[in-house]
């Protein structure tokens, strides 16, 4: 699992990290089962406090996306379900935007529109529209 962080951005690096293991978590490159580096040895990797890894950890978890255990540290949840679907219509969508050369921050904008316009919470899924 390669994950790069960028002190030069906006983006807290707790954050940086957290998208870069929830992306190879969706992508499979991590699966179900699988233990994620000791918060102390991915800090001392990538150059970051202990503390920075804690918190993108904790994310996770409240995402659903990572267990933690006490001396056994963090694990990939088990989950059945669509993440390489999702990991492929992410990529479609990702190559899309960049054929039609939208900018990352208007696809960023636009993803959290539909997110929170979605209503799929309750059941019901929403087709493809175009405006």
């Amino acid at each position: 699992m390669l994950i790069r962080l960028d002190p030069t951005r906006a983006t807290p690096l707790f954050e940086q990290l957290a998208a870069g293991v929830r992306a190879a978590i969706i992508d499979g490159r991590v699966i179900g089962g699988e233990r994620l580096p000791a918060a102390r040895d991915l800090g001392r990797s990538l150059g970051v406090n202990m503390h920075t890894v804690l918190r993108a950890y904790g994310v996770l978890r409240e995402e659903g996306l990572i267990e933690l255990h006490r001396g056994r540290g963090a694990v990939v949840a088990v989950r059945i379900g669509g993440h390489a679907a999702l990991a492929g219509a992410i990529h479609d969508l990702v190559d899309e935007a960049k054929l039609h050369d939208l900018p990352e921050s208007a696809l960023l904008a636009l993803v959290s529109e539909a997110y929170r316009g979605s209503p799929a919470a309750s059941g019901v899924l929403r087709g493809a529209r175009t405006r």
